[in-house]
Parts: structure tokens; C-alpha cells; sequence
């Protein structure tokens, strides 16, 4: 099963598909910009809101494709049914993290996360390039889904635990610099993403094990893990953090923060 990968792992593989997927929320163009100031040799860019989203709307700011849809676009990338698929961005991997799972989402278990990113590439001294690399068409193939996606009529059906992946105060309600409306849903766990890592790389796993039995009661790890975030993106860090500790896969909501508060019938919660 494809979870991380090391810079000097990749840097010894003979053959394999890149991603470079950085990005920023509050600017839109910065990732591709960082692409074009230098990348891994042979990366492609894999841009969150043109590559990996569908329209904004009612289901948040950045829902997912049509799994058909998705699927077309990595065969125009050059992506095959047997690629061994290698996603990174510029440092902690939430970008990365989305298309891991987007992959994961179409079937495809053959797909790895670049521990650091690109950081952790130029640390090990190794190239990077200014130079893009064209894509002959592959022939991607949608397989059976890997992943469990939820939506937000599920949420407020069941007794699952919700794991929230935004920093604390916006979990908290006390600012949101994004989406019009502060808040949390209802008994959610606050588990902001970044915690994952140490100096820029994911913790090992019994750290993560040992996080996360911190923050969840035990009793509710009977229960399905659902993970949300603003828009659907850091928490596929926090699935990927889990199943690295040893964590059955989560479920992902993929509307998330940005996609539920779009019904004002639905419950909101502040403080803890």
C-alpha cells in the first residue's frame, strides 16, 4: 500500500509519475509560479483548483471532480493503469495529500507522498529544473474505489467521530480567514494537520498513533473516522497520518467546513 516515500527513495526510483502540487489558498497562482521556478526533473504540475476540483458551489470550495472526469485528466498527464505515481508540494504535503487520495479515489493503490516536498528534495542536494515535460496520453484505468467518501446528509445521520484538521482557532470559531462563517460541526475533535509533522516531515507512526489517541476518546474509535477540513484538502493529510499510524482509512467529507455551511438548516458549533 502507497503511503510515503523519501526524497532519496525517489531519487533511486528507475521509473515513475510526478506531481508537483503546490499551491496556496489566499494565492491561487503562487504554486504554479514555484513550479516554474524549479521542480523535480520530470514533474508535472497538478494544480488544486484547475486539476483537482470541480466548480465551486454547494458542495464548497474545492468538491470533487467526477471520478470519469479526474480520470481523463491523468490519462492526459500520461498517467497508466500500472504508473507508480509520486505526489509532492512545497513543504507539508496537504496539497500532496489530495491527490494521493484523489488516486486512491479512482482505485489506483500504486501512489506515494513525497515526505517534505520539495524542501526535503533540495536538502538531499538533489536537481530541480525549470524545464516542463510534455505528456504523450496514457491509458489510466478507474478501478474500484480505495477510499469511503461521506456527505453531509450522512454526518447527521450517524454517531461517527469527526476529525477536524484546521488550526484551533478557526475549529474554535474564533476567526475564519476563508469561508463567511466560523465554527465547527457539532462534535468534531480538533486535530489541526500541521501537527502531523516534525520539522517538515511527518512523525513516525507510533508518535502519530500516540497523538491521535490523545485527542480522540476511546470509546469513539469504535466508531467510523470521518475526516473534514476547510474545503476537502488538509484532511487527506490527516487520513494519510492516520492510516501511516496504523488506523483503519478514514472516511473523507469531502465538502468539509466550506461545503456544510452552505445549508443554514445545519447545526454549528463554537468553542470546544
Amino acid at each position: 500500500m502507497g503511503l510515503l516515500i523519501t526524497a532519496k527513495e525517489l531519487s533511486n526510483q528507475q521509473a515513475c509519475h510526478v506531481f508537483d502540487c503546490s499551491f496556496s489558498l489566499t494565492d491561487p497562482a503562487a504554486g504554479r509560479a514555484q513550479y516554474d521556478n524549479g521542480h523535480i526533473p520530470g514533474a508535472h504540475y497538478a494544480d488544486l483548483d484547475r486539476d483537482l476540483s470541480a466548480e465551486a458551489g454547494r458542495e464548497g470550495r474545492h468538491p470533487l471532480p467526477g471520478r470519469e472526469q479526474f480520470a481523463e485528466r491523468l490519462r492526459a498527464f500520461g498517467v497508466n493503469r500500472d504508473s507508480t505515481i509520486i505526489c509532492y508540494d512545497q513543504n507539508v504535503g496537504a496539497y500532496a495529500a489530495r491527490l494521493w487520495w484523489m488516486i486512491r479515489w479512482l482505485g489506483h493503490e500504486d501512489v506515494y507522498v513525497l515526505d517534505g516536498g520539495i524542501q526535503a528534495w533540495q536538502a538531499e542536494g538533489l536537481p530541480i529544473t525549470t524545464t516542463s515535460v510534455a505528456a504523450s496520453r496514457g491509458n489510466f484505468a478507474i478501478r474500484d474505489p480505495l477510499t469511503r467518501v461521506r456527505n453531509a446528509d450522512e454526518l447527521l445521520e450517524t454517531n461517527s467521530t469527526l476529525i477536524d484538521a484546521r488550526e484551533e482557532n478557526r475549529y474554535l470559531g474564533l476567526e475564519e480567514p476563508i469561508d463567511p462563517i466560523a465554527g465547527h460541526i457539532p462534535g468534531a475533535v480538533c486535530a489541526p494537520f500541521i501537527e502531523n509533522l516534525n520539522d517538515g516531515l511527518f512523525q513516525k507512526p507510533a508518535e502519530l498513533r500516540a497523538r491521535f489517541k490523545d485527542l480522540i476518546p476511546d470509546n469513539q474509535f469504535s466508531n467510523e473516522l470521518i475526516c473534514y477540513c476547510g474545503s476537502g484538502v488538509t484532511a487527506t493529510h490527516n487520513i494519510l497520518a492516520l492510516m501511516l499510524a496504523g488506523f483503519e482509512e478514514p472516511a473523507l467529507y469531502p465538502g468539509s467546513w466550506s461545503g456544510w455551511i452552505t445549508d443554514p438548516d445545519r447545526p454549528i458549533a463554537t468553542g470546544q
